[in-house]
């Protein structure tokens, strides 16, 4: 079966080539970035230095050797950020940035109150390990099985060093995104689980989010998300310092185990092993699925991923769906409302706790008051007649909020997030015809150029546009240059010298991500890669509809052109049964509806379905592996997996 992955753990399978041209090294920041970041070292008060107190709070112990996967490869290694640790602000680099990225420097276990420990940055995120009377509670699992068993032996190496370990009774998804469940089977398995040995418990829709979000758009996300983290970007001082929400992401293997417990309303509680737990929805907010979490006994709230030390994302620019801005706000006001007289220490799963119930309440309000503000704000100015690009000029949070660490543009910035909301309720039009129906980018890149005179010329006001520093503007014209003709090298590593000095101005790690990654591809060329979309597990917890649903996605309309199939898939595990019928250039699949007489019918699992579709294998394989049971003409069946695109995990970016 065809081995699929996250884009997390995307950079796994990395196939490295030789570049497309003679490689190209990172150049100097130029005087305009070095007083760009001047300046942000003059706004900002950097003798704040309570975070880093916080940080390190409570620190027991880190790994001693690289974190390595079965095969051998390095999984996670803190060693290549070592180059962190000077305080000495490099001029290609943001110091508010630098100032987060020395602050996720801090990595290994660590002590939060009394039974209660965190991994940090071990990973892209945090977990948090909880004492019962017997056993182990841990909310999120980390990205990968290699990070969470490390992460757990820390543990057990350090604090609970008697002969009969404490064994994990509980895991609490907090929400859906990989990274905070993709671990479990590092900590417990599945037959434990099945045994009834183990609670897996998981916010209501936690299961369907977690399988979809990133199946379905999820080769488009996988190669933004390469962007976004810098996976290909060497880790040094011009080219990958942080991401923002964390140091990185592992390069591990992602697992899921399903739930056994679902929390659906606010106010629910569960005692486990002694522990008593209140759940708070939080849907719609930082994920689809998504909750807070109550510890009374240790006056501990559990954020999840509603309130970090960072503006968050209402969009991510890795592409997902837009998040809203007002069930976020108002979940932290719930927050507030239930908690906050009794909370004296909040943790998130990303970053470093805070402590102390005047300090976490202030820090909740103004976490509250940001979202409300930006969505508020963005809503007025829309009203007003205002353009996303032009409400993401005017707006800013004010300093009392914008100027709180914990608030600024580490992962989300000021700039996207407002663009989203304005999307979340307007959509991506602005209401200008002349934006209405534009030019594909070649087609206008073409006429750009023609009418600036033609290339030669818009390369030579666009260095003079450079000399002065106004990269913005260089990047924007030079894309069309690009796109009017790819080849040309001066276009690209002007374009390419531009971006790059945007990437070093970047407080947003992943702006950064993006400026310094499409730089380097502009000057380099694109490197080969072979990865696909979904894990195993995942695969393996898609219902049939979810896989019809995106082998569809996969139908070349052109290929399909004027032919009718009609197919009976059958799939042994489940029992179900689906008609399947092309015709129009759509897949249509209707459950429990079978032809009379069908092209072909195929009694086979659903990750075999999907292994032919991606041609991971081809039907014949299946048959003689005695994989399926096969009925039918041939020939159709030649046709409906012949019509299926495969997808280019490293398609073009910044080129056409």
């Amino acid at each position: 079966m065809n081995k699929i992955n996250y884009f997390w753990g995307f950079i796994l399978t990395l196939l490295l080539t030789l570049p497309a041209f003679a490689a190209e090294q990172p150049k100097e920041a130029t005087s305009f970035t070095k007083e760009a970041n001047k300046k942000v070292l003059q706004s900002l008060n950097f003798s704040d230095r309570q975070d880093y107190e916080d940080a390190r709070r409570g620190f027991i112990a880190a790994p001693k050797e690289p974190i390595k996967a079965a095969d051998g490869h390095i999984v996670w290694d803190m060693k290549s950020f070592e180059f962190e640790k000077s305080d000495k602000v490099p001029d290609s680099v943001n110091p508010s940035l630098w100032r987060v990225a020395q602050l996720n420097f801090e990595n290994g276990l660590f002590k939060v109150t009394d039974h209660v420990y965190q991994i940090r940055e071990l990973d892209a995120s945090n977990m948090t390990i909880i004492e019962g009377k017997t056993g182990l509670i841990i909310i999120d699992s980390l990205l990968g099985k290699e990070t969470a068993a490390a992460g757990l032996k820390l543990y057990y190496d350090n604090v609970d060093q008697g002969k009969a370990k404490r064994p994990v009774l509980a895991v609490i998804y907090s929400h859906s995104h990989v990274d905070h469940f993709g671990g479990v089977k590092g900590l417990v398995s599945e037959s434990d689980v099945k045994a009834g040995n183990v609670k897996i418990i998981a916010p209501d829709g936690f299961l369907e989010e977690a399988v979809s979000e990133n199946v379905f758009a999820g080769n488009a996300m996988n190669r933004r998300a390469l962007y976004m983290y810098g996976a290909l970007l060497p880790r040094n001082e011009k080219g990958l310092v942080d991401m923002g929400l964390g140091k990185t992401t592992a390069i591990g293997s992602n697992t899921l185990i399903a739930p056994t417990d679902i929390i659906k309303k606010t106010g629910e509680k569960r005692v486990i092993d002694g522990v008593t737990i209140e759940f708070q929805m939080a849907p719609g907010t930082e994920a689809p699925a998504e909750m807070l979490m109550f510890f009374p006994q240790f006056k501990m709230l559990c954020t999840a991923e509603d309130a970090t030390h960072t503006l968050h994302n209402l969009y991510t620019l890795r592409g997902a769906k837009v998040r809203d801005a007002n069930k976020w706000w108002s979940a932290l006001d719930t927050a507030i409302n239930l908690y906050g007289d009794r909370t004296e220490v909040v943790v998130a799963q990303h970053h470093w706790p805070r402590w102390g119930k005047e300090s976490v309440r202030q820090f909740l309000i103004n976490q509250r008051d940001g979202y409300k503000y930006l969505h508020d704000q963005t809503l007025r100015l829309a009203n007003m007649g205002y353009t996303p690009k032009e409400i993401a000029e005017k707006i800013k949070l004010p300093d009392a909020i914008g100027k709180q660490w914990y608030m600024r543009g580490y992962y989300g910035s000021v700039s996207h997030d407002v663009k989203a909301i304005y999307q979340y309720y307007l959509g991506w039009f602005d209401g200008n015809p002349a934006n209405l129906n534009p030019l594909p980018p070649v087609e206008a890149g073409k006429r750009y150029v023609e009418f600036m005179g033609g290339s030669a010329n818009v390369i030579k006001q666009a260095k003079a546009s450079y000399a002065k520093g106004d990269y913005r503007w260089v990047a924007e014209v030079m894309n069309h240059v690009v796109f009017a003709e790819p080849d040309n090298r001066e276009a690209r590593n002007l374009q390419a010298d531009a971006l790059e000095q945007l990437g070093y101005q970047s407080e947003n790690g992943p702006w950064r991500g993006f400026y310094l990654t499409g730089a380097q591809e502009l000057r380099n060329g694109v490197m080969k890669v072979g990865a696909s979309v979904v894990t195993p597990d995942v695969l393996a917890a898609m219902t049939p509809e979810m896989t019809l649903s995106f082998i569809s996605v996969h139908l070349n309309p052109d290929k399909a052109a004027g032919k009718t199939i009609r197919l009976n898939w059958m799939e042994p595990g489940t029992g179900e049964k689906y008609g399947v019928s092309v015709e129009n250039s759509v897949l249509i699949y209707q459950q429990n509806k079978l032809f009379d007489k069908p092209d072909f019918s195929l009694s086979a699992s659903h990750s075999d379905l999907m292994a032919m579709v991606t041609k991971a294998t081809t039907l014949d394989q299946e048959i003689g592996a005695g994989k399926l049971v096969f009925e039918g003409d041939k020939s159709a069946a030649a046709d409906f997996f012949g019509m299926m695109d495969s997808f280019n995990p490293m398609f073009p970016i910044v080129t056409p």
